[in-house]
């Protein structure tokens, strides 16, 4: 199992290349069982949920190449299977998304809901009640959801969402995209890989209108098209490395980055005292002297505070002068972090969903354990601040979301490499 090794306290200068949206190509990916033309997929991050995404979509019949360069192409010449096994689904939930344009394409599907997922508890159902929506027929069985559409295929229908959720938002999408007639999703979410999608899908033929906004229209047609297809930057990634230095101090350009993408984080970056600005490559971050000041932020649905940058902004904010609150407004159990932060020497108070961080002058290096994706990089961002020698554990983590983030790091100037236990 490998970890990541850092010797703290080296600025960062330079810039860094911002990679394909995870979120956005895993959902992009999905969309080429919809057509059985060539969807090629430029700036593709190769990430583990990547390859797991990819191992799926093969056993279902696509074709998936990689190459050249940040490229793939996926041709679903014909679907040869339209079920997807627990052994598969189960390592990641975004493999959920090939339910409905199974069902939309072959016209039935047999897909394992996702592996440690009650129904009601993170929204799979909101997902099958979408597809109800357009006439499927859902049917739960010993873990799997069997869905069958009507005979002549689905239809476009209302659906109506009780909170903005992102991936019903998308599977809906993608499933109305081959439905007969007009479907329209209302507080649909607003994220820009939900604007990203609709470009996709707009150019393979179907007429997909809102995106962006709370509700979203959605022309189907009988057969769409194949595509070439740019992938948002992430905005996630973006976001981590603007955090991480204003963690270590620096200077550094990350290219590609889309400045729009992440205005509430940049205001609450430039209230701590960190340059944020856009610039003719994407956006320039700096630190040079000045010290972090505490700020308080609380997460919500796009264009909100994003959650996946909760425990990045975190880390820098134990180095902030004062105090700063953070509160959790999406995910329960989203502080896992913060012990292995105060391992570092940070002085964290977390009561429900609320953070209390008090800054430290200085974290020290230390032994620590990654629990999660956004855990496992907020733990490197405070290694490249503390004093001494940060391991980190368990960093397969970081390999499902980022894409070389040792090497990309250790081109700026940090002292950072992975080992082999």
């Amino acid at each position: 199992m490998d970890r990541i090794v850092i010797q703290g306290g080296a600025k960062l200068n330079g810039s860094i290349s911002i990679s394909g949206a995870k979120n956005s190509a895993l959902k992009l990916m999905a969309a080429a069982l919809l057509t059985d033309e060539p969807v090629v997929l430029t700036r593709m991050p190769r990430l583990r949920d990547s390859r797991f995404m990819a191992h799926l979509l093969a056993r279902l019949g696509v074709s998936v190449e990689e190459g050249p360069g940040p490229e793939m192409t996926l041709h679903a010449g014909e679907i040869t299977d339209t079920y997807a096994p627990y052994d598969l689904v189960r390592k990641m939930r975004a493999t959920f998304n090939v339910l409905g344009p199974l069902v939309a394409r072959e016209g039935r599907a047999k897909v394992s809901l996702p592996g440690g997922c009650a129904i009601g508890a993170r929204p799979v159902d909101l997902h099958l009640k979408a597809l109800e929506s357009l006439g499927a027929q859902i049917e739960l069985s010993e873990g799997y959801v069997e869905a069958t559409a009507p005979k002549g295929g689905l239809v476009g229908g209302e659906i109506e969402l009780p909170f903005a959720s992102v991936g019903a938002t998308e599977h809906a999408m993608l499933a109305a995209s081959l439905a007969k007639g007009e479907s329209v999703i209302d507080n649909a979410a607003r994220e820009p890989e939900i604007a990203d999608l609709a470009d996709c899908l707009t150019a393979m033929g179907a007429l997909v209108e809102g995106a962006g906004s709370s509700t979203i229209r959605i022309q189907g047609r009988e057969k769409l098209n194949g595509v070439r297809h740019h992938v948002v930057a992430d905005r996630i990634e973006t976001a981590t490395y603007a955090l991480a230095v204003a963690a270590a101090g620096g200077d550094v350009e990350l290219d590609g980055a889309r400045w729009e993408h992440n205005k509430v984080l940049w205001r609450a970056m430039s209230d701590a005292g960190v340059t944020v600005e856009p610039s003719d490559q994407g956006v320039r971050v700096a630190r040079n002297g000045s010290q972090i000041v505490g700020t308080d932020i609380e997460t919500q649905p796009y264009p909100g505070f994003p959650t996946d940058a909760q425990a990045q902004f975190m880390a820098v904010m134990t180095l902030a002068e004062g105090t700063s609150v953070i509160r959790e407004n999406i995910f329960e159990n989203r502080f896992m972090h913060a012990p292995e932060l105060t391992r570092l020497g940070a002085d964290i108070a977390v009561h429900g969903n609320e953070a209390i961080v008090r800054g430290v002058k200085q974290l020290k290096g230390a032994p620590v354990m990654a629990t999660d994706l956004r855990a496992s990089v907020s733990l490197v961002i405070a290694g490249l601040a503390a004093e001494g020698e940060t391991v980190v554990n368990r960093v397969y983590h970081l390999d499902r979301g980022f894409e070389r983030l040792e090497e990309k790091l250790s081109k700026c100037g940090a002292q950072i490499r992975r080992e082999s236990e």
